[in-house]
């Protein structure tokens, strides 16, 4: 089904920079990232890809990705400062560039962040307007937009384990509006995520953590 953008997407959010894509964008993939990672990093590896590879330096991209790494919004004032800010917090990060990867989305970023003994890598395409495409979660087919709770859980690939995550999500009065599922093999580890109009329940959380054929589970209320 093809993607629709509203006048809202065109306008684009309020924000500190010159560009949506290269400055609210790549702020609202971090904050994402440091969702998935559950924590603030310590650690950051940052890939620009193609046309982001060229530009990240003039239009601020790398300002922005490390105010959203310190989740700072894509309205604060502190955007342009970030770089201090990183040094004061002890974040350490490296910026890499990839000039020609056809595979990708021509604003693509990939992240390694590391906290303690945690490890995620997301990669993420700013799509203009502010409007951003999480792609990848560990390795795994994610696609949500971050604009919506979303949840992603990854679990022993058994039968009946989409259905009955989804028979529990309404059981909360939840209504899912997209749900993608991705594997790295026939009954070895699944990945579904699931974008919601509302938020889960606390108890919802734990109760699907709790089950022993889930190895993971991390929940992001809808970043502004």
């Amino acid at each position: 089904m093809a993607e629709r953008s509203s006048v809202f997407d065109m306008i684009g959010p309020v924000m500190i920079g010159p560009s949506s894509s290269h400055t609210a964008g790549v702020v609202r993939i971090a904050r994402a990232a440091i969702r998935v990672l559950g924590d603030q990093p310590e650690e950051a590896e940052i890939t620009f890809y193609n046309s982001f590879a060229q530009t990240y330096e003039g239009h601020g991209s790398d300002r922005a990705i490390i105010a959203g790494l310190l989740d700072f919004k894509t309205d604060d004032k502190r955007i342009k400062k970030s770089l201090d800010h990183a040094k004061e917090k002890g974040l350490k990060y490296t910026f890499k560039s990839v000039g020609n990867a056809s595979t990708f989305h021509p604003n693509t970023i990939r992240l390694v962040l590391k906290s303690g003994n945690k490890e995620v890598e997301v990669i993420g395409e700013s799509r203009g307007g502010g409007v951003i495409r999480i792609t990848e979660v560990n390795g795994f087919t994610a696609g949500f937009s971050a604009n919506l709770h979303t949840i992603i859980i990854t679990a022993d690939d058994r039968p009946g384990s989409i259905a009955f995550i989804a028979d529990v999500i309404s059981q909360d009065g939840c209504n899912i509006a997209t749900m993608s599922v991705s594997r790295k093999g026939k009954n070895d580890i699944a990945c579904q995520v699931l974008e919601m109009d509302s938020g889960l329940r606390p108890l919802t959380i734990e109760y699907l953590n709790s089950l022993n054929w889930v190895h993971n589970l991390i929940y992001i209320p809808n970043i502004d």
